[in-house]
C-alpha cells in the first residue's frame, strides 16, 4: 500500500515506457500535498492518500 509519494514529471515525449502501477492495483484517490517546478520545467508533486476514488465529477464541479 502506498500512503505518499513523489512524482517528477519532465517535459519530455520519449513514447513508449512503463507504466507506474501495474495490473491489479487497487484505486485510490491522493491530493498534492507539496509541489514545485524546477527553473527547466520539471514539475515535482508530493501525493498523500485522499481516501476513497470519487468517480462521476470533475473539477468545479
Amino acid at each position: 500500500m502506498i500512503d505518499a509519494f513523489w512524482l517528477k514529471i519532465y517535459p519530455i515525449t520519449l513514447g513508449t515506457g512503463k507504466r507506474l502501477f501495474a495490473q491489479g492495483t487497487i484505486p485510490a484517490a491522493f491530493k498534492v500535498s507539496k509541489s514545485l517546478v524546477t527553473p527547466i520545467g520539471v514539475i515535482v508533486t508530493n501525493l498523500e492518500r485522499a481516501g476513497e476514488v470519487a468517480t462521476g465529477r470533475t473539477v468545479g464541479e
